[in-house]
């Protein structure tokens, strides 16, 4: 597995910076967004440094799969499931990103127009 010692994420999966996971398995950790967009609001995080899906290797793309598997579990315990939700994953600086280790949103709990 590999990390980036200065990125925040690293930093959260090696336990160097204290956070209330709300899932964690052997490939991602998912936690509360500290700036939430709806009232849910979840990051799904990969364990491994890898920093946007551009870098994902080509080997590795099962990855995303079990991201959307953890999502859909997660929209179910938080009672967002049946009314609808968002995944999504920012890319590069014009998508939106800001941390550049890999993530998704899972957000939900309000009704979106787009």
């Amino acid at each position: 597995m590999t990390h980036d010692p200065t990125c925040i994420f690293c930093k959260i999966a090696r336990g160097e910076i204290p956070a209330k996971k709300v899932y964690e398995d052997d490939k991602v950790f998912a936690i509360n967004d500290i700036n939430p967009l709806a009232p849910v609001h979840i990051l799904i995080v990969p364990t491994a440094h890898v920093p946007t899906l551009m870098d994902l290797p080509d080997n590795q793309f099962d990855l995303v799969g079990h991201v959307f598997r953890v999502a859909a579990q997660l929209a179910k315990e938080r009672g967002i499931a049946a009314q609808g939700f968002k995944v999504f994953h920012n890319v590069n600086d014009w998508g939106g990103q800001r941390v550049f280790h890999m993530h998704f949103h899972l957000i939900g709990g309000k009704k979106f127009n787009e």
